[in-house]
Parts: C-alpha cells; structure tokens; sequence
C-alpha cells in the first residue's frame, strides 16, 4: 500500500521488450540502492511495480521492474521511453504517517487532461475520466492520479477538477503537463466497495 505522497521523480533509463509479453524497464532514481531489494514494492507514476535488479551508473542508482502485458494494456507505461521522469514512492509501513489516502497502486485506467489553468499560488487542473470510473469520483473524494494523492474539486459528468499548489508542482510531475496528457487514475477504494455493496442490494 503507498499514501500518495511522491518521495521522488525519476527518470526512465531504458525500456526493452522481454519473453510472455513482459517489458523491462529500468528507472533512476535518488533512493539508496540498500533500499531497492530484489522483490521490494516501489510505485512507479501510481502503478505498482515490483524491484527485480538494481545497478548503479554514473553515480546514479537505477533499479528494473518488469510490467506483465495487463499492465501495459490498461496504464500509460508502454509508452515510456528514455528519458521519460515519473513519481515515485516507496509503500508505506506500519506506524508511518498516513499523509494522503491508501493508494493501492492499481491503476483503474487513463484520465486525459481537458484544462488547465494557472493561478498565482496554485494550478486548476480539470479531467476526463472513463465513463465507466466517472461515477466513483465525487466532490471532497480522494483520487491518484500519476501516483499523487488528490482531493477532488469539482465533478461534472465525466470530468473532474482538482487543485494543485506548488509544492505539488515542484515535486512532481504535474508541473509539465498539458493539455491532452493522460495520466494514470486510481479510483479510492472506500468509493469502489460502496458502489458494490449498493449493486448487490
């Protein structure tokens, strides 16, 4: 499980096509390598992705994960290439601080970016979820989008605004998105076992 709370951006190292529709793709990133063991959890722009190798390049650690052919289908991550930046988070333990909301790091599907507008102290970002996602979004909600832990603003229809202020900005990558960038969406999970318990009445 992560919070939402992005603990640093790295940067794609590389992508290579593996056997059983697998992907390689190795990450660099500021954490220490004696943190990335074989096996270990890291959220990689909200999707969780598990350590399988870790190396270190020029003075840069990296570490590789494998994403299954689900995963490509259903995230942004097939279209990753060198250079491309990405939050990042480390799962949370028991006893940490709870400073956003449980993220699973499952990702529901792709958001695209409708609007956005920059404020003096903040920015107004505005969303198209999927239909079918839309209705697990609600005003005061939680989402995660691209692995940040969100209150929603506004909802209407199938789009959704939030406001980002500019720590936000600054420690993630929401500081370069535009208009008609997709990013990952995971609905809360309070919001998906509430709409199950009311279909099954």
């Amino acid at each position: 499980m992560f919070t939402g709370i992005v603990t640093d951006v790295g940067e794609v190292r590389s992508v290579k096509p593996r056997a059983n529709n697998l992907s390689r793709i190795t990450i660099y990133t500021r954490y220490p390598r004696a943190e990335l063991i074989e096996g270990a959890s890291v959220a990689c722009a909200g999707v969780c992705l598990t350590v399988v190798d870790t190396g270190e390049e020029g003075g840069r650690v990296w570490f590789a994960a494998d994403a299954a052919a689900e995963t490509l289908a259903v995230t942004g991550v097939g279209k990753w290439q060198h250079g491309t930046r990405i939050n990042l988070e480390r799962p949370l333990r028991l006893g940490d601080e709870l400073g956003g909301h449980l993220v699973a790091g499952h990702v529901d599907g792709l958001a695209t970016l409708t609007s956005r507008e920059d404020m003096t102290d903040m920015a107004r970002l505005t969303f198209r979820a999927p239909h079918a996602l839309s209705r697990f979004i609600a005003p005061k909600g939680s989402v995660a989008l691209d692995g940040v832990s969100l209150t929603v603003n506004d909802v209407d229809g199938d789009t959704f605004s939030v406001l980002i202020i500019p720590h936000t900005l600054q420690v993630t990558t929401f500081g370069a998105l535009r208009a008609g960038n997709e990013v990952h969406l995971e609905i809360d999970t309070m919001a998906r076992y509430a709409a199950r318990l009311i279909e099954t009445r």
